[in-house]
């Protein structure tokens, strides 16, 4: 991982995940975000425009360090660096995604669920990983047994993380960040309630230093 994104999320550890139909709509979500406080931000590739949006982002919120997500091959890994991406998010782990972040030197944070996922992802050289869906895979329990085994890994839980039990995860040692889309909901996204979600990102950092002890 990048030292300017390792210096961002230790002042403020989540990563919202952005979605969008429309690339003008991607960019006041996040600028929105950044006014929060949030700016390592995760275009999700959910939608037909995904890319379009990614790429408008990354051009239109300089203040933001702008990764792609849901990132599912090795196509899609060299699309999503074309367009901007500083980093790359997967729901599992590809060996071929984790390849091509590798040859560009970007981040990469693929999806793990069990132990075996993460020993191959420990013996790919990898020491952040998403663990995901972490609400569905154990929780803070399985991350808290993860953890104890492979020392030194950090996590970045996402599914079904919310305000409500982001500060366990956080209170969590080997929890780097928490990715999530509780801060971008589509019906503040579809009403133009975008100060919504710069409140609710200004909340989830207030959660986040108390749960750090900051």
């Amino acid at each position: 991982m990048s030292q300017e994104i390792s210096s961002r999320l230790s002042r403020a550890p989540i990563v919202p995940l952005v979605q969008a139909e429309k690339p003008e709509v991607a960019i006041r979500i996040t600028e929105a975000l950044v006014r929060g406080g949030l700016s390592v931000i995760e275009v999700v590739l959910r939608t037909d425009a995904a890319l379009k949006c990614l790429e408008a982002v990354a051009k239109a919120c300089p203040d933001a360090i702008v990764g792609a997500g849901t990132v599912l091959s090795e196509a899609q890994a060299s699309s999503v660096v074309n367009a901007g991406a500083r980093f790359i998010v997967s729901p599992g782990l590809d060996d071929a995604v984790v390849a091509v972040a590798g040859a560009r030197k970007l981040p990469v944070f693929p999806g793990v669920a069990t132990a075996s996922e993460a020993q191959h992802a420990w013996n790919l050289g990898l020491r952040q990983v998403k663990f995901f869906p972490a609400s569905l895979a154990g929780g803070t329990a399985m991350l808290s047994a993860l953890g104890s085994v492979f020392r030194g890994m950090q996590f970045m839980p996402t599914g079904g993380i919310s305000a409500k039990n982001l500060a366990d995860y956080l209170a969590l040692s080997s929890v780097i960040a928490c990715g999530g889309s509780w801060l971008t909901p589509a019906d503040a996204v579809a009403s133009g309630d975008y100060e919504r979600i710069s409140a609710l990102a200004r909340e989830a950092i207030a959660i986040a230093q108390s749960a750090k002890g900051g």
